[in-house]
Parts: C-alpha cells; structure tokens; sequence
C-alpha cells in the first residue's frame, strides 16, 4: 500500500499526501479497485476522499489532501465530471469551482455503461457486421455462419445492456442505499403549534 502511494505522488508530481493513515488507506483502496476496473487510479482517490468527508472540495484542498499537482487535479476531475462521479460546484463567497462526490450509486453505473461499455459493445457489433459481409465473398459458409453467430451474441449483449440503461433494474438491492447519507430529520413542531396550524389551514 505505500509502495501504491509512493507511485501515486510520483504520477501526479504534487508533493506529500496530508491524510492521516486511515484516510490514506481508503483512497488507496478505492484507487486500487478502480484502476482493477480499468480506469485512472487517481480518480477512485478523489472519489474517495470526497465522499469521506462528505463535502465540497476545490481544487487546491484535492491537491493538498492527495498531493497532487495543480495540473493533475485538472485533468483528473475533468474525467469525472465527463464520467458523471463527481459535481462541479460554484464555491460561496470567493466564487472558486468546488467538486462533490456523486453517491447515486445505479446513476453512476449508468453513465458510466453509456460512456465506455455501450460504446464498446457498438463497436464490436460493426466490426463483426463488417466481417460478415467480407466473409460472405471469400470464406466458405461454416465460416460466415459462426462470424453470424458472433454478431447475434453481440446484439444480444448490446440489447442487454440498453435494457438496463433504460431501466436501471439488476439485483443490488441490499447496495442500493450504501452510499446514501442519512440526514437529520427535521424537528416537529410541539402540539400545539400543530393544532393552531390546522385551525388556521381550516379558516384560509
């Protein structure tokens, strides 16, 4: 896990992390996970540390908690922002961008399938369409019908995943609300304060 951070101060060229350990730990793991996923270490970390605290950052605090250089932090939320993970926000007062982590846990999945697999499983299908029709001129039958059956499982992976990006249903019900903040509820008014507002609302 140092060894992971170490190479992350490196590649972004900001200085000295100013996490505590365990701030430390879970960026590191997150990053971890997300570069696994196949994309840039750095934006599982600045996921991570804002959703741990649960508020805005700008740009230079992400820096300074990350020890990222200023160029890095802007290369890496303007991902995110194109990603859909993050909310880029006008800062009270000075006017300064501030960025919030994205908790809509099947939201995030979404844009993220419409963004990269989508696309993806697009490509391969004209790809094996385009195949297809070569075949049909040079290679013998039993060639052309397995490049069909190719194509067919792909449309059948692309109408999949169009289906749920329409309608957001896979089996994650228990992880739904993981990311969700409870807030406070609001205090209710004494009796009767309850009671005058509904003899006032009787007589509006």
């Amino acid at each position: 896990m140092k060894r992971q951070a170490v190479e992350r101060l490196e590649a972004g060229g900001g200085g000295a992390s100013r996490l505590s350990e365990w701030e430390q730990l879970v960026v590191e793991a997150v990053g971890s996970v997300i570069e696994y996923w196949g994309f840039k270490a750095n934006e599982g970390r600045v996921w991570a540390l804002l959703y741990l605290h649960g508020r805005p950052f700008c740009a230079a605090e992400i820096g300074r908690s990350l020890g990222l250089s200023k160029g890095a932090v802007s290369m890496v939320t303007r991902e995110m922002e194109a990603w859909g993970v993050l909310r880029r926000l006008r800062g009270a007062g000075a006017g300064v961008w501030q960025y919030e982590a994205e908790t809509d846990f099947i939201e995030m999945i979404r844009r993220v399938l419409t963004a990269r697999e989508a696309r993806f499983v697009a490509r391969v299908k004209a790809d094996l369409e385009r195949a297809e029709k070569a075949a049909k001129r040079a290679a013998p039958p039993e060639v052309v019908e397995r490049i069909a059956r190719m194509k067919a499982l792909a449309e059948l992976v692309e109408r999949a995943v169009e289906a749920f990006l329409r309608t957001a249903r896979f089996d994650v019900r228990g992880a739904l609300g993981i990311l969700s903040v409870k807030r406070p509820a609001a205090k209710r008014a004494p009796p009767q304060a309850e009671e005058r507002g509904r003899r006032a609302a009787r007589w509006a």
